[in-house]
């Protein structure tokens, strides 16, 4: 074991951080490239460009379970988590690789452009399904509950944030492919070496459980149960996939009607699992409360990584001096080139990102962690998610204005900080360490079935005709999970320790 381990040093928190930041810098590639590439490079259209985008929560929602399960029971290569990590990362790589020679692909194989999108997307999001769960739960593993793993959380979004900032810079300044192509390094070097220097605990510090109480709660019923408030986005992921893989988008009349009625069920679902845990609270009803919380936050959040560019191009440059734009200036200095319309909207994307990602990647170990330690981290998460709604709403008020977009954009950075950090920890200290990859499967179906409807948003704004309705729906999406947050209670460091025996 390294020294650094030991001693728990911030040198250790920034190793521990790299494979989530692996997998951060490949979803910021994303963001700022797989839009622009298959709308411009390749005229898909909004809802095509959404359902390529839809592979990653299916991939999601057949990996995460799997790799949970797997990384939990299994010890291979000297560790639980590190095999799954290797193996995405090599995997993830290889697809970013592949993403600028869609075309060439398509001409070799056959298939439609669509179709290898659709494809290498896929193979893209499995990779980071497969990594991104076993690299949160590696910090859990090596750090115990309260203000050590706050910190490690904290830490992993100051390093990910930071490998942010630093992807949207390079696609502002040297454009996408260049991007992507570095994102392959940054993803294949940051998910081999760190996991090769962290030792992973061969036994967790858990309290004893009963073969009775384990069978009770890896039991599917078990697992059917904690996902309740969630039954409204899994029959609407449902949905989707027959309808635009099965039935080739048959259905598409009726998306929209089935949408609303399953965000109605879902909040009528809600209101009674908040109902259920004023009468009588308990660690699983916060852990419910969480994931309903989360998945109207992520909603919103994919919505927007999804979708800005559209609103970029179909209501910012028409209202903005393209010839005298702030993020052109950066492409400009470095590539001494006149930019595309393209070109424009991809750098007010990127600079955009870029802003959210400094946010991100300062507030967590600035103010979040000594905020949480001192005001809860429950109280001051449920703040941050306040901002961000408050960013989206100004974004829909006057976010044309370039100025506003960025201001806004940073404003939303307040949300993102807490959203990729403490919520983690806070998720963590409702679970038991013995089943914390399996937990953060069940945690990620918070993000990936609200993902899936975003096909249904891209719908949405298609039959409105005004793409700045986005930020409408993203603005409520935040306020809905804010309202959930509220009624999430902080665990106490005595049951803390009391859960994990220490």
């Amino acid at each position: 074991m390294l020294t650094i381990q030991k001693k728990l040093t911030n040198s250790f928190y920034a190793l521990l951080s790299l494979p989530a930041t692996a997998v951060g810098f490949c979803l910021s590639t994303q963001v700022a490239a797989l839009s622009w590439i298959l709308s411009t490079k390749f005229n898909l259209h909004i809802e095509d460009v959404a359902l390529v985008w839809l592979a990653g929560p299916v991939s999601g929602l057949i990996a995460q379970p799997i790799v949970g399960i797997m990384s939990d029971h299994n010890w291979f290569m000297g560790g639980r988590r590190r095999p799954f990590i290797v193996i995405g990362g090599v995997l993830g790589a290889a697809m970013l690789s592949a993403l600028p020679e869609i075309g060439f692909i398509s001409n070799s194989t056959g298939l439609s452009i669509f179709s290898v999108a659709l494809i290498l997307s896929l193979m893209l999001d499995l990779s980071i399904n497969v990594t991104f769960n076993p690299a949160r739960a590696l910090i859990a593993d090596v750090t115990t509950p309260g203000t050590e793993r706050t910190k490690a959380y904290s830490w992993m979004q100051v390093v990910s944030g930071t490998f942010g900032i630093f992807a949207y810079f390079i696609s502002v300044a040297f454009g996408n492919l260049a991007l992507i192509y570095l994102a392959a390094i940054v993803v294949l070097l940051f998910s081999i070496f760190p996991v090769i220097l962290i030792k992973e605990p061969r036994e967790l510090n858990t309290k004893v459980i009963s073969v009775k109480e384990a069978k009770s709660e890896s039991s599917l019923i078990n697992t059917i149960k904690l996902l309740f408030p969630l039954y409204g986005f899994i029959v609407f992921g449902l949905f989707v996939v027959i309808n635009k893989i099965v039935l080739s988008g048959a259905w598409n009349n009726i998306q929209t009607a089935v949408m609303c009625a399953c965000l109605a069920a879902t909040l009528i679902l809600g209101v009674i699992t908040i109902g259920k845990g004023i009468k009588k609270p308990s660690d699983q009803n916060d852990l419910q409360k969480i994931l309903l919380a989360h998945s109207f936050s992520w909603l919103g959040i994919q919505s927007m990584f999804v979708l800005s560019y559209f609103y970029i191009t179909e209501k910012m440059l028409p209202a903005i001096d393209t010839s005298n734009v702030i993020a052109d200036t950066f492409s400009r200095f470095f590539s001494n080139a006149a930019q595309t319309n393209e070109q424009t909207a991809g750098n007010i994307l990127s600079l955009g990102f870029l802003l959210l990602n400094l946010v991100g990647a300062l507030l967590p170990v600035l103010a979040l962690e000594p905020l949480s330690k001192r005001y809860g981290k429950v109280k001051i998460y449920t703040i941050a998610i306040a901002c961000m709604a408050i960013g989206y709403a100004m974004l829909y008020l006057s976010g044309t204005t370039e100025i506003i977009f960025y201001l806004g954009m940073f404003t939303c950075g307040i949300g993102w900080s807490a959203v990729i950090s403490i919520v983690f920890a806070i998720m963590t200290e409702k679970v038991k360490a013995e089943k914390m990859g399996v937990y953060m499967s069940f945690f990620n179906f918070s993000v990936v079935l609200p993902a899936m409807m975003t096909p249904g948003i891209s719908k949405v704004l298609s039959d409105v005709g005004d793409s700045s309705f986005l930020f409408l729906i993203l603005t409520a999406c935040l306020s809905i999970s804010l309202i959930c947050w509220l009624f999430v209670s902080e665990s106490p460091i005595k049951q803390i320790n009391d859960q994990t025996g220490s």
